[in-house]
């Protein structure tokens, strides 16, 4: 009855007329965890959303420098949940001690996350540091060594895992061995150009990271999922072809400097040979992956293109000729959870963090993860700029000797 009793399935039909008296299946379920939100932007108000839509949590209060931010969030949140009241912070240290809260959100400009996690991590509570990690080797060597041990929860935002059509790969791939083992990887992304944020932050690399580091981590943590290894070598070309070529913010900023476009090629130890393809002007949401593997080939897609023809938004398909049964399927999930954020990643991600929280085995993203996804990122960058192959291990030894 639990499961049922959840908030998303109360989103589908009326109650109103019910008493609390009369209601069972659809009787409110009392929050037992309190959450502060760190960053009350655009993600933060997504992790809001998702937090009261999965129902085993609150969100208690609120923090962010940004002040029209602040005020903005809390006037949203109170409006969409009557009777519920935010609490705001007047500084981190505040919205990182308080008494009544278990866990802490942290989903502010990359840049920052280093200060906050080390103010976070003196709190001792469970943590949930949004993607990627650092925007630095130097900073996310300290995060992985800070959270390293660390007594509380300590999980990485890299909910694209999450998704349906992610989800379903990771289970035929690596669980059920559907195609064999795994030789080559490729994946693709092709979007809109970044959106508005507060100062725009992400369209300069010294704040986001360059956009292998802040986007493809999501994609560098899913190559290395499947790779079930180290990356040896990463090779990038890319550049600046289309967006923001000419855009600044602020009279002292620099013109923004984050590639639009790439193409990554990660060799890892075990052998396996991976690519992922960019492109950050093009008029849809779409990403897809292609996994070949000795016994078969797994493709599944996720599709936003914006136009009238209705059709499945998700695509998976494995392929395994005469040695097993091909299967075609849509993997979703119930309506009210796949609009929710990043197509029901969001959701399963803070699910998971409470599961975690209870001490269940979840398949939610580790610090060390968080970590090597950041690295490939990096390498990629630094491939792009130099024009070289990059060795992953002389980029760790480098960077330990500074």
């Amino acid at each position: 009855m639990s499961e049922m009793n959840s908030n998303y399935f109360k989103s589908n039909f009326n109650t109103a007329y019910l008493s609390d008296e009369d209601k069972h299946v659809f009787k409110e379920q009392v929050p037992g965890y309190k959450f502060v939100v760190i960053g009350a932007g655009m993600i933060g108000t997504e992790h809001i959303q998702v937090t009261m839509l999965e129902g085993r949590a609150t969100i208690h209060g609120i923090y962010d420098v940004d002040e029209r931010s602040m005020a903005h969030t809390k006037r949203e949140f109170e409006t969409a949940y009557p009777g519920k009241k935010l609490h705001c912070y007047n500084s981190l240290k505040e919205a990182c001690h308080d008494p009544d809260v278990d866990a802490l959100i942290i989903c502010t400009p990359n840049y920052t996350h280093i200060d906050i996690v080390r103010e976070a991590v003196t709190s001792g509570k469970h943590i949930m540091l949004e993607k990627p990690m650092a925007t630095s080797l130097k900073d996310a060597l300290e995060i992985h060594e800070l959270a390293t041990n660390y007594a509380g929860v300590f999980q990485i935002g890299l909910q694209y895992r999450h998704k349906a059509i992610y989800s379903e790969a990771i289970h035929e791939v690596l669980e059920r061995k559907s195609i064999g083992d795994v030789k080559t990887i490729s994946i693709v992304e092709h979007r809109l150009p970044f959106l508005d944020k507060v100062k725009q932050w992400n369209k300069f690399s010294k704040y986001s990271g360059g956009t292998l580091v802040e986007k493809a981590c999501h994609y560098f943590d899913l190559l290395n999922l499947f790779a079930e290894s180290r990356p040896l070598t990463v090779y990038a070309t890319g550049g600046q072809a289309v967006n923001f070529r000419t855009f600044s913010y602020g009279e002292d900023e620099d013109t923004s400097d984050i590639v639009d476009h790439a193409q990554v090629t990660v060799v890892y130890e075990n052998g396996v040979h991976s690519t992922f393809n960019l492109c950050m002007f093009a008029p849809m949401f779409y990403e897809e992956i292609t996994l070949c593997g000795a016994e078969g080939r797994l493709k599944a897609y996720e599709n936003m293109d914006f136009l009238p023809n209705e059709r499945p938004e998700t695509h998976l398909e494995i392929l395994s000729g005469n040695k097993q049964a091909s299967r075609i399927s849509t993997p979703s999930y119930p309506k009210a959870i796949q609009s929710s954020g990043h197509h029901g990643g969001t959701y399963y991600e803070h699910k998971y963090f409470i599961d975690n929280m209870e001490g269940k085995t979840t398949a939610t993203a580790t610090v060390d993860e968080g970590f090597w996804s950041i690295i490939v990122g990096l390498a990629a960058e630094e491939s792009i700029r130099t024009g070289q192959i990059v060795s992953v291990t002389k980029l760790l030894e480098e960077s330990i000797r500074v």
